[in-house]
């Protein structure tokens, strides 16, 4: 972590800054929704994050480049921030506390910092590469992650987001077949999924479509616990995401990973 230490404290910085935007909209944000959501309001919330975070970042890092969801993808640099500001907007728009800034750094072409914070939940993850991934509401109040030791599919906890991409991407029997197999099931949903596995709460997470900011800051945080991210056909989901195209995730405690993918790869062609 030596190498990383300013980078990571920069990135808690940022995450405080982004805290402190999402709270305060998401107190204002009472909604009562009769027919439909607005997404306005959240809207509103994504950009003013993501801006304060790139101001920040034209301040202290001037020459890296940024990857953001709302603003995409500015400069040219060995160094990239990837910033997705609030992930899980559906659950803050409905009032569901359910949701988290992501901020990662990528040098070439691997993860070397990531945070999640999730303000609402009081909880925060992050890790830094070689340095341990960690949970607690700050640097100074942490417990280190572990993944489970759990190893048979059948004594595990899945965790995933939700049913209808799985049937979009042709691979829903697949997943169900798992889900049938695995010793509990649960939608905690988004980034929550990913960071249980790192600490050890959840065994398996699985989703079948992410953006590079939706799970940048997830790998380096589940593989320092001792976990393993990859695609749903074992290649490192850094590698496609990078170049901005949507991809799967499947985190695991590493013991079961390679049952897992066979379980999920059946029917592929």
């Amino acid at each position: 972590m030596m190498g990383y230490s300013d980078d990571l404290h920069l990135a808690h910085l940022m995450a405080d800054a982004a805290d402190d935007i999402t709270m305060r909209r998401f107190k204002a944000v009472d909604l009562k929704v009769d027919t439909k959501p607005d997404l306005t309001p959240v809207s509103d919330a994504d950009r003013a994050v993501e801006e304060a975070i790139r101001g920040t970042l034209r301040r202290a890092r001037p020459r890296d480049a940024v990857v953001g969801e709302e603003y995409g993808s500015t400069g040219d640099s060995t160094r990239s921030w990837i910033v997705d500001p609030i992930d899980g907007t559906k659950n803050y728009v409905r009032g569901v506390p359910v949701w988290a800034t992501l901020i990662a750094l990528m040098e070439r072409g691997e993860i070397v910092v990531g945070v999640v914070s999730a303000p609402a939940l009081h909880r925060r993850w992050w890790a830094a590469k070689g340095g341990g991934s960690w949970t607690g509401r700050n640097l100074t109040k942490a417990s280190r992650c572990q993944v489970s030791s759990v190893g048979r599919v059948d004594d595990a906890s899945l965790s995933f987001s939700d049913l209808e991409e799985w049937e979009k991407k042709g691979r829903l029997d697949d997943f169900l077949d798992l889900t049938r197999e695995v010793w509990r099931t649960r939608a905690y949903g988004d980034f929550w999924s990913h960071v249980m596995v790192a600490e050890g709460a959840v065994d398996v997470s699985a989703e079948p479509e992410l953006s590079l900011w939706d799970m940048a800051a997830l790998t380096i945080i589940i593989e320092e616990a001792g976990g393993t991210c990859t695609t749903l056909d074992g290649t490192s989901p850094l590698d496609s995401a990078s170049s901005l195209q949507e991809v799967s995730l499947v985190c695991t405690n590493g013991l079961l990973h390679g049952e897992v993918l066979k379980r999920l790869s059946r029917s592929a062609p």
